[in-house]
């Protein structure tokens, strides 16, 4: 999911553990999280991951939490940025530049895992 307003790029436990990472790849990472719902949820911890989209790569470091959601992982603002993307709720769908064009992304919850 990309969520304009959120300042913390998340990645579930279930897709954390799908990739093979292992409990000694995280960083200690102290601050709980508020989700959705308004729930406390202490983060497993942190790691630092190169995340290609559309060919386009950046280093994002999740916060890693074990809390049921219906993603896979929530890429905020701090992906937002990083990626130079121009997200549309409206249309679903983001656009970013690339060294040769700008990329339009028309399926973004498939691009997530989400379907």
């Amino acid at each position: 999911m990309i969520d304009q307003g959120s300042g913390a790029d998340v990645m579930y436990l279930d897709l954390f553990k799908g990739l093979e990472l292992k409990s000694q790849d995280l960083i200690r990472y102290d601050t709980s999280l508020v989700l959705f719902d308004e729930r406390v949820v202490i983060p497993e911890g942190q790691i630092s991951l190169l995340v290609n989209m559309e060919g386009k790569e950046v280093m994002v470091t999740f916060i890693v939490v074990s809390s049921l959601s219906p993603y896979t992982t929530i890429l905020g603002r701090l992906w937002i940025h990083a990626m130079g993307v121009v997200p549309s709720t409206l249309h679903v769908k983001i656009k970013f530049p690339t060294e040769q064009s700008v990329t339009v992304v028309r399926e973004v919850r498939k691009l997530l895992g989400n379907t």
